[in-house]
Parts: structure tokens; sequence; C-alpha cells
């Protein structure tokens, strides 16, 4: 995959998962966050981006010495290098929200909102190897008589995706929608990393759910986004409900920072 197309994926999951805090400046070309009240990281894509270089950064932070600074840039750095040819941009942000809320500790951080005020949680015995999984299920996205929903497990080997899919199913509703999107990733015991996807016949959408987890670098969790179609083609922006959808679920299980 090119470089470019690579930076159009990358940004469009962004905006999945930031929404409006993730801004796009025609004039300078570039993409700004609010970290805080007072930091704010601006992010410039340059063609050799995710291939050989980093994308240049600049970072609004009055109130941070040059050792802090220091500390961001070369960890900003340690990423790419560790993350060369992928996407870093979430990793970069997530870094500095970490930094930033360890300086500013009189910053209030909010409490994560409990999971079971947004999401039913169902646990269920897997029967191959007799453990619990915890399946969690975000609210519903509508568009045009379309609806979309994310759940999402923790799973530690295929047998526990292949279960959590088939707890779904079990599910009349879920049963009978048109997609159930999968995507997964597990550390296995030899330090080596199983993922995979399954459009469930929504062209790319597979590979786009598995790209928000790559980007957002989760493991160990499968999700699944099943839609609902209503009828009316929603062109690219049912990718946008996808991707909304499972970040909503990987919310309510505490998988997305609510920092």
């Amino acid at each position: 995959m090119d470089n470019l197309t690579q930076q159009a994926e990358e940004i469009e999951v962004l905006k999945a998962i930031f929404e409006d805090a993730w801004i796009y400046n025609k004039k300078t070309d570039s993409y700004s966050i609010a970290i805080t009240k007072d930091i704010e990281l601006w992010v410039t894509l340059n063609p050799d981006y995710p291939s050989t270089k980093p994308p240049k950064y600049e970072l609004w932070a009055p109130n941070l010495n040059r050792f802090q600074k220091d500390l961001i840039d070369k960890s900003f750095f340690d990423i790419f290098r560790e993350n060369q040819g992928g996407p870093i941009i979430y990793q970069w942000i997530e870094k500095l929200k970490d930094i930033s809320f360890k300086t500013y500790t009189d910053v209030k951080i909010d409490t994560p909102v409990d999971c079971q005020d947004n999401a039913k949680i169902k646990v269920r015995k897997n029967e191959r190897n007799s453990k619990m999984l915890h399946i969690s299920h975000g609210g519903i996205i509508t568009d045009r008589r379309s609806s979309f929903q994310g759940h999402v497990c923790k799973v530690t080997n295929f047998d526990d995706v292949r279960e959590f899919y088939n707890i779904l199913l079990e599910n009349r509703k879920i049963a009978q929608a048109n997609h159930n999107i999968l995507a997964y990733r597990i550390n296995t015991t030899k330090d080596t990393l199983l993922q995979d996807c399954d459009d469930d016949g929504e062209n790319h959408a597979g590979g786009r759910l598995l790209h928000l987890l790559q980007i957002m670098d989760i493991k160990n969790v499968a999700v699944v986004v099943t839609r609902w179609y209503g009828g009316i083609l929603l062109g690219p922006d049912r990718f946008k409900h996808i991707n909304n959808a499972a970040r909503q679920a990987l919310s309510a299980a505490g998988y997305v920072s609510n920092k």
C-alpha cells in the first residue's frame, strides 16, 4: 500500500475516533487536536510518511519546560522508529496525553464511565476452555434507515473469537442482520500477533475495522459491528458509521481512554 493511501485511511480512522476534536486546517494543509486547554498538537503529513519519515509536528504548550518538550520529541521519534511503515499519529496523541496528564497534576481527569451505564454486559462461559467471556455492546447508530451496533469481547485465542461470534448469533436480530463484520487481534503465547478480519459481505469493511484496532494499538480483543441495511445506499458514510460503532463499543468496554 502506498503512502498516500495509508495516509487517507489513517485520517479517516482518526476522524472516527476523535470526531470534531480532530480538525483539518485547509490553509496550512495540517491537522490539529487539543490535548488540554493549553496543549495542542499540529500534524502535517509529507509524501515520505509512513514509509521513511514521520509526519512533521508542532506543539503549542506554553507551560511545558524544555525537558518535557524534549521528552515528547524523543517519545515521538521512538514511536515512529518502532512502527516505521505503519500509522503512528494515534500513538503520538496518546503518548502526549500520558505526558501532559502526568505533568498537570491539577488537571481534573474525568472518571471513566461505567460500561454498564452505556451498554449491557453479557457474561458467558466458553465451554471449550472453561473460562468466562465478557461481551459488551455499544449504542445503535442510525442513518437513513440503516442501523449499526458494535460488540466487543476480550479474547486470548481463536476459540474465544469463534465462541464470541456464535454467542452474538444466538440473538435473532443480530443473526438476521445483513452484515456482522469481524476483526480481532491477539497476542499469542509465542509472542506473535494473530490478527484477521471478515467482511461478511460488506466489501473492505473488515479490513477497515482491523485497521482501526491497529491504529489504536488494541490487542487481545475481538470486535463485531452489526449492520442492518435499511434499503438506502449510504456510500462511504457506512464506513464512518462502522468505525464509530466499533469505537463506542470499545469505549463502553474500557478499551478507549476517557482522558
